[in-house]
Order: structure tokens, then C-alpha cells, then sequence
């Protein structure tokens, strides 16, 4: 009986408070689909005035996809359906809001990419996208933005803020802008010079040839620039 308690507990405790950032998560994830559509009708109705063939269109993809089209890019939004917690050595765990009560460090994740527009347009299979930004919400609502010149929420621990619409609408804004000025650069010389009769075949038939923003470029790169 011993054990069969202990496993009950587990359960009253660790997995309960799964559930309820899974929960939390889910309601930032619906949060932050409602302003990426606010986002887009606002900012086609301003930049149709003068430029009406640039677009913004949000598409939500289900429950844990949606999908921001800003001119030629593509921003992504992912949510992962696990929890997960920081590592033993890692800063959040040395904090005294986490040290107080290690169940703040389990997280859910919420994910932002950005691909190219045209790769989806032209069902580009092997063009690649890039990590803009990861959104770490915990059971109380506290968040980290971990990612791409998101200056104003540069933190190595748990913010003290509670996330809601007007936070996720700087972390959208900022992340659009970090996309727009992150230009297609051209591959060098010696990569793409011999290209297959099938790839060829493959171009002319899907625009197949690999394409994206920086070819070799990690998110760990930059790291004056990395949260």
C-alpha cells in the first residue's frame, strides 16, 4: 500500500501541476492567436493606404499551429503539448523564486519560427526556417522570452510580470521586426554550383532548391543577440 500512496501523491502533486501549466499554456498560446489576427487587420488596414499589394494574413492552423504571413516572410507559432523543466546547473534553478518552490521551474513552450513565405507558396520542401523566439510560461503565469533582440524582456530568470495580451503583443511585434530586417542573403559561389538533372528537374517542376535566410546560420549564433 506504501507504494501504491506514493504514486497517488505523485499524481496529486507533479502531475496536477502539469495539467495546470499545460492549461496555462494553451490560454497564452489562444491569447497570442487573438493578437497575431488583431495584428494582421490592423496592419493591412494602415499599409493598404499606400501600399496595397504588401499583405499580412494570419491563418490558426488548429490547436497548437498558427501561422503569420508579413509580406515575404512567414512566422510559425508552436506549442508543444509536453512540460518540461530547466536543467539542475541551469541559472532559473538558482533563483530564489524557484528555489522557494522547484515547481516554478516546469515550463510549457510555446515556439515562433520564421520561414520564408515563398516556401510554403511554392511547396519548397528542403527550405529551411529559423528559431526566433521560445515563450516559457509556469504555472503561476510567469514567462521567459528566450530568443532574438527582445530587448525590453532580456531576463535570465522568471519575470516578476504576469504575461497577457499587451506583454505577447511586444514579443509579436518585436519578433516581426526581427524577421522583416533579417535578410535573404545570397548562398556562396561554391554551393550551389553543380546542381543534378534531377534537381533540376525537381526546380523547374516545384522551385525545389534548398532555400532560407542564412544557409549554415544556428540559433546559437549571434550570441550578442540571443537572450
Amino acid at each position: 500500500m506504501a507504494k501504491s500512496n506514493e504514486v497517488i501523491e505523485r499524481l496529486k502533486s507533479k502531475s496536477a501541476v502539469k495539467l495546470q501549466i499545460f492549461d496555462n499554456t494553451r490560454k497564452v498560446f489562444n491569447d497570442l492567436k487573438e493578437v497575431a489576427k488583431e495584428f494582421a487587420m490592423e496592419t493591412n488596414r494602415e499599409i493598404s493606404k499606400t501600399h496595397p499589394k504588401i499583405t499580412v494574413d494570419f491563418r490558426d492552423k488548429g490547436e497548437f499551429e498558427a501561422d503569420l504571413k508579413v509580406a515575404a516572410d512567414m512566422l510559425v507559432f508552436m506549442m508543444h503539448t509536453n512540460i518540461f523543466e530547466f536543467p539542475i546547473d541551469h541559472t532559473i534553478m538558482k533563483s530564489s523564486y524557484v528555489k522557494k518552490d522547484v515547481m516554478r521551474s516546469y515550463c510549457g513552450i510555446i515556439y515562433v519560427y520564421n520561414f520564408l513565405a515563398d516556401s510554403f507558396k511554392y511547396n519548397r520542401q528542403n527550405d529551411v526556417g529559423y528559431l526566433v523566439a521560445r515563450i516559457f510560461v509556469n504555472k503561476e503565469f510567469r514567462f521567459i522570452v528566450e530568443g532574438k533582440r527582445q530587448v525590453e524582456f532580456l531576463n535570465n530568470s522568471f519575470t516578476e510580470q504576469i504575461i497577457d495580451k499587451n506583454i505577447i503583443r511586444k514579443i509579436l511585434e518585436t519578433s516581426v521586426i526581427y524577421c522583416v530586417d533579417f535578410d535573404l542573403l545570397l548562398p556562396p559561389y561554391d554551393a550551389v554550383k553543380e546542381v543534378s538533372v534531377s534537381e533540376m528537374q525537381e526546380y523547374t517542376s516545384n522551385v525545389n532548391l534548398r532555400t532560407g535566410k542564412r544557409l549554415g546560420f544556428r540559433f546559437q549564433a549571434d550570441p550578442d543577440e540571443t537572450m
